[in-house]
């Protein structure tokens, strides 16, 4: 089973929606993937997620209810796949903190959806149109990054 890691900054936001995004369209699938959710940073450690996503994502029909924010541990290097970062500067943390013997691939989620745009804006400071442009990201990378796994796409 292909294990998935999503990471943004402080797990409230992106990263829980990237989780919940791809969790439903792998299950409509039919894709058996282990998918799960992490922040850089601990500050927002146990918090659930952003209410202001949990509305936004709600309107689409994922549920991120359950969501309880933590940060990226040592071991994660060694029991994910993949660590799908949100921006580059996620990604450049995640890798000055990956052992040079980890077992995964840490890329931006976004290379696998096929379009222009590389990074995930962080909406917590923006308005409700940020949440959707963010889902919107979100949907059509999760696609891509189906697409990938079922080798019908390459990533960047």
């Amino acid at each position: 089973m292909t294990r998935i890691l999503f990471v943004c900054l402080g797990n409230i936001c992106r990263s829980p929606a990237a989780e919940a995004v791809l969790r439903q369209k792998a299950l409509a699938r039919g894709a058996a993937l282990e998918i799960a959710s992490a922040g850089t940073g601990g500050w927002h450690q146990g918090d659930g997620a952003d209410a202001r996503m949990i509305v936004a994502a709600a309107r689409r029909g994922y549920s991120l209810d359950a969501h309880r924010a933590r940060q990226v541990l040592f071991s994660d290097f060694y029991e994910f796949d993949y660590l799908l970062a949100m921006d580059m500067r996620n990604r450049a943390d995640l890798l000055d903190m990956a052992p040079p013997d980890r077992d995964c691939d840490i890329r931006l989620f976004l290379d696998f959806a096929g379009g222009a745009t590389r990074e995930t804006p962080d909406p917590y400071y923006g308005g409700p149109e940020g949440f959707e442009r963010v889902l919107d990201l979100l949907e059509a990378g999760a696609e891509g990054f189906l697409s990938h796994l079922a080798g019908d796409a390459p990533a960047r």
